[in-house]
C-alpha cells in the first residue's frame, strides 16, 4: 500500500463575521463622528475608560463562521483527487491550508513531501516583472532551485506558448496568458502534490485540455498526487480516480470518484426547486420538471423569474448533459423564433416543451440561465436531475451512456444475403494455341 502524503486531524476554519448596524447613518455623521474622535478618545482616558470604537465600526454583533469543521482526511502517494461541492462548502479552503496561505483554527495537518499549488491568478507572480523573471521568481516561490529552473526553462515556455511575450512584464498578459505561464511552472516542478483550484476555468479550451493531460500524465508516469477542485463533473470523472464530497465545510463522502459524483449529483435530483434572488437583480425565482410527463418519454420544464426592470426581452434556457457533465442538447427562446413571443416582461413564467426525447435511458441534469438579449444574469449549473425511461421500450441491453453516447438516431437497419454468383469458365484468348 502506498504511504499517506497529506493527512488532516480535525480540521477546522473559523472566520469573524462582522454585522453593521441595520440603521447606518450618512456622510455628515460619518464626518463628524472622525472629527470628533479625538476629543472623546481624550475624555475617555481622564475618566479612565477604554479607547472607544473607530468611527464607522460600529456593529450590532458577530457571529462566527466555520468554512472547515471537524475534516479528517487520508491521502496517499498516486492518488488523483477530485474536490466537489457547492459554492462555500469549503474546497478552496481546504487547499488554501494544505498550502500554507492560511492558518486552521483548531485540528493539526501533515504534509509529506514538496508541494506546488496553482490556486489563484497571478499567485507568485510580480506584475512589473517580465514573463522571463517572473519564472524564475515563482519557481523560487514554490521551492525550484535555480539549476532546477534553468534546466527546465525551455520546457516551461513552450508548454505556456508565451515566446513572444516573455520579455513583457505580466501586467500586460491577459488572465488567460497568467494562467498559461504559472501552470506550466507550477506543472514541470519535480513535487510530490500538486493542488489545483478551478484557475483552469480562464484558460481556453485547447489550453485546459493540454493541462488535463500534462496532469494525467505526471499522475500516471511520476506517481504524483494531485487534489483538483473543479465544478465540471466529466473533466473530475476523467481525470481523478478518488473523490471527496464537502457540504458546508463538512466532510460528507470520500471514496472513489464515480461514487462520489453519483452521490454529489444525487442531491439535485427534485422536482422543484426555489431560490430567493436579491431584490435589485434579476434572478431566476423557481424551477419545475415535470417528472409524470419524462414517463412519457417528453420533457417538460417550466422557470419562473423576476426583475426590478422590465427585460426586454427576457430570455430563458436549458442545457441538459449526462451525469458526468457531457452536454447533450440546448434550447432557449432565440433557437426557435417561431414559438417566440417577444415582449417586456419584470416577471414571469417561461415553458419548454420536448415532446420526443431521443435518448438512451439513464439519469441527465438540467442547466438553466436567465439573459436578456445576449447579456447572461443568472445560470444555475446543474440544478436539477432527472431519469429519463424512454417511452419505446429497448429490445436489447445498453451499454453504459458514457460508452455509447446519450443519443438515440433514428437509423434504418436491412440485414440482406449475398447473391451467390456461379463462377465463369476461363476466358480464352483467341491467339492461344487450341
Amino acid at each position: 500500500m502506498s504511504r499517506i502524503l497529506i493527512q488532516t486531524e480535525k480540521l477546522g476554519k473559523k472566520y469573524i463575521l462582522a454585522h453593521k448596524n441595520g440603521n447606518s447613518e450618512g456622510l455628515r455623521h460619518l464626518v463628524q463622528a472622525v472629527a470628533t474622535q479625538p476629543f472623546r478618545w481624550l475624555r475617555g482616558l481622564g475618566r479612565g475608560g477604554a479607547k472607544p470604537a473607530k468611527a464607522g465600526r460600529k456593529t450590532d454583533h458577530q457571529e462566527e463562521f466555520w468554512a472547515l469543521r471537524d475534516l479528517n482526511l487520508e491521502i496517499r502517494q498516486g492518488d488523483v483527487v477530485g474536490i466537489v461541492g457547492r459554492n462555500g462548502a469549503g474546497k478552496s479552503t481546504l487547499l488554501k491550508i494544505l498550502s500554507r496561505i492560511t492558518e486552521p483554527t483548531e485540528g493539526r495537518v501533515k504534509i509529506r513531501g514538496r508541494m506546488a499549488s496553482l490556486l489563484e491568478v497571478g499567485t507568485g507572480f510580480h506584475p512589473e516583472l517580465t514573463g522571463r523573471e517572473n519564472i524564475f521568481l515563482n519557481g523560487a516561490i514554490l521551492g525550484m532551485s535555480f539549476k532546477e529552473i534553468k534546466r527546465k526553462f525551455d520546457e516551461i515556455v513552450a508548454f505556456a506558448e508565451v515566446e513572444r511575450f516573455l520579455d513583457t512584464p505580466v501586467k500586460r498578459y491577459s488572465s488567460g496568458m497568467y494562467v498559461r505561464l504559472a501552470f506550466a511552472v507550477a506543472a514541470h516542478l519535480e513535487s510530490e502534490i500538486m493542488l489545483v483550484d478551478e484557475v483552469l476555468a480562464v484558460g481556453d479550451a485547447q489550453f485546459q485540455k493540454k493541462c488535463l493531460g500534462k496532469m494525467q500524465d505526471v499522475a500516471a508516469k511520476q506517481g504524483r498526487t494531485i487534489l483538483f477542485v473543479s465544478h465540471n463533473t466529466g473533466v473530475v470523472a476523467s481525470l481523478c480516480n478518488k473523490g471527496i464530497l464537502l457540504r458546508q465545510g463538512r466532510l460528507i463522502m470520500t471514496g472513489e470518484v464515480r461514487d462520489i459524483l453519483k452521490h454529489y449529483t444525487s442531491e439535485a435530483s427534485k422536482e422543484s426547486v426555489e431560490f430567493q434572488p436579491a431584490v435589485d437583480r434579476a434572478g431566476i425565482t423557481r424551477i419545475v420538471i415535470d417528472q409524470a410527463g419524462l414517463s412519457e418519454g417528453a420533457f417538460n420544464l417550466e422557470v419562473s423569474f423576476r426583475s426590478p426592470t422590465p427585460l426586454n426581452p427576457p430570455v430563458v434556457g436549458v442545457i441538459v448533459s449526462t451525469m458526468m457533465g457531457v452536454p447533450v442538447f440546448a434550447t432557449d427562446h432565440l433557437m426557435h423564433p417561431e414559438h417566440y413571443n417577444s415582449q417586456s416582461l419584470a416577471e414571469g413564467t417561461a415553458r419548454v416543451r420536448v415532446p420526443d426525447l431521443h435518448l438512451h435511458p439513464g439519469e441527465y441534469r438540467a442547466t438553466v440561465f436567465l439573459a436578456e438579449m445576449g447579456a447572461p444574469l443568472d445560470y444555475r449549473r446543474d440544478v436539477l436531475s432527472f431519469e429519463f425511461v424512454p417511452r419505446r421500450p429497448i429490445a436489447a441491453k445498453c451499454s453504459p451512456i458514457e460508452t455509447i453516447g446519450p443519443l438515440i438516431v433514428d437509423a434504418r437497419w436491412e440485414l440482406l444475403p449475398n447473391e451467390i454468383k456461379i463462377p465463369a469458365g476461363p476466358v480464352l484468348d483467341e491467339n492461344c494455341p487450341r
